[in-house]
């Protein structure tokens, strides 16, 4: 659950790197919440229960859009391959591989590796010692 609320915090952050865990459990808590408003209005037929349902969907379009996009720069792609998804079936086929694929190893143009960030200083090389 902090991962999903860490993404609410960087509501329309378009720009650095969003890790697969980040993602993943965006998506995953996105799906439950969804689930469970779509069973609770099919089951009591309310429209107030549609309405909060649509409400949230909107509410969530933009950190969506924003973790998809940072999760593309973490694997070293533009936030513009998000538009790859407009492509019926084939479009989010693609975008599901390339937001699966591991982040690249360091920083790169987006900034630093996120798994990184904490882990302390980096060796000179494979193997050295960290001073």
């Amino acid at each position: 659950m902090n991962w999903y609320l860490e993404v609410l915090k960087k509501y329309a952050t378009f720009g650095g790197r969003a890790r697969r865990t980040e993602f993943w459990m965006f998506v995953l808590i996105n799906f439950i919440i969804n689930a469970v408003l779509n069973i609770v209005q099919r089951s009591t037929g309310s429209t107030i229960v549609l309405v909060i349902s649509v409400l949230y969907s909107l509410a969530v379009l933009i950190p969506g859009i924003a973790v998809t996009v940072r999760r593309l720069h973490d694997t070293g792609r533009s936030g513009g391959w998000w538009f790859i998804v407009l492509i019926p079936i084939v479009g989010a086929i693609i975008l599901i591989v390339f937001c699966a694929q591991d982040g690249q190893p360091g920083p790169n143009q987006y900034g630093p590796n996120p798994k990184q960030i904490n882990a302390g200083p980096e060796p000179a090389w494979p193997g050295a010692p960290v001073a």
